[in-house]
Formats: structure tokens, sequence, C-alpha cells
């Protein structure tokens, strides 16, 4: 009796299973032929993302800077407006790559909303004043250098019913670079990912 309960489940969640229509790119989508596994932003969208923005951001020439040599970048605040728990620096570490393998620029670890992400830089400038610390081997004062550009950006969801009942989805990743000294923004994009699948399918 026992078994047979079993077998009725496990019939039943393959029946429910086959019928919950699998998730699926729309529009275009992450510009693969490979199906998302799930309606919530998963390592393809944000690789698809990322490699867009950072298309987008070489393209543009706003790291062109007049006279040769590299900007400074420096990691503003990037907003999640989803219903997701997610780490946007998913995100920001491929574009970061992608701008420091480009040569045009460079990004300051020293400097960031919310405090260093090197605290190491900081931490080695308190050692000034210990007198086991070999003095001429500490950073001197005045050669941290400031940025010139801040990367911010947000990633918004939106969720839809269609006229079938199914679910629709679409993630907003806008991003901005902006001139820290003129307070212009040089450079914006926004991407947008949209999942279509099941009404049954959560998001988070």
């Amino acid at each position: 009796m026992k078994k047979t309960l079993i077998f009725t489940s496990l019939l039943a969640i393959l029946l429910l299973s086959g019928c919950t229509k699998q998730p699926q790119y729309i529009g275009d989508g992450s510009g693969s032929s490979v199906a998302p596994v799930t309606m919530g932003i998963d390592k393809g969208d944000f690789e698809k993302a990322a490699m867009d923005a950072t298309q987008s951001l070489l393209s543009s020439g706003a790291l062109n800077k007049p006279g040769g040599g590299r900007y400074v970048v420096a990691i503003d605040q990037v907003i999640n407006d989803t219903t997701q728990r997610i780490d946007t620096d998913m995100l920001i570490k491929k574009i970061r790559i992608a701008m420091l393998k480009s040569g045009k620029a460079v990004v300051t670890s020293a400097i960031k909303v919310g405090g260093a992400e090197s605290t190491l830089s900081h931490s080695v400038r308190d050692l000034r004043d210990n007198d086991e610390i070999n003095q001429n081997t500490i950073a001197k004062k005045g050669t941290m250098i400031a940025p010139d550009m801040g990367l911010s950006g947000k990633i918004i969801q939106r969720n839809a019913k269609t006229i079938k009942g199914d679910q629709l989805v679409e993630y907003y990743f806008q991003l901005t670079l902006t001139e820290l000294a003129s307070g212009l923004a040089f450079w914006e994009d926004e991407i947008v990912v949209g999942k279509l699948g099941s009404n049954k399918t959560v998001t988070w």
C-alpha cells in the first residue's frame, strides 16, 4: 500500500512538472540558444548584461582619455531593486575585468561607496607611527590616486501576466559612468533581459 502511494505521488509530480511551461527568453533574450533554467536572474543573465554593457561602454568612446593615459574608475552604488537577494558584484566584477583588459581604465579598490574594497590600502598607512616597521617602506602621504569616474547602476525587476496567463518577467540592468569633477554622465545604457514562463514559477 505504501509503495503504491509513493508511486502515485511521484507520478503526480512528474505529470505536473511536465505540464509546467519551461522558461524561455523573449525579445533580445540572452543571445543564446540555451533556454534559461529559472525565471529569476541567473549566471547567463549577468554574463549577457555585462557583455552588452562593456561593448557599449568601450565603443562609446567615454573611456578615451584626451592626451592618452587611463581613467581611474571607482565603483559607486549599484541598487538591487528586484525581489531576489543577489550580489551585484556578479555584474560589476565582469565589467571591471573588461575595463582593465581594455587598457583604457584602471579601477581603484581603495575608494568605494560603503567603504574601501581593499582595506589594506588604508591599514598599511596606520603603520606610520609603528617603530617596528621600516618607515621608508610605507606609502607616503599624497600617493593614493583619486578617481576620475564613478560607475553606478540599478537592477530593476518588472512582472506581468500575459493574455494566455503566462508570467512575463523583465530585468533592466541600468548603468551610468559619471565624471566626478563635473558630475556629468559620460555614458549610460540599459540592458533588458526578458523571460516568459509559467505563472506558477516564482522568481526568488
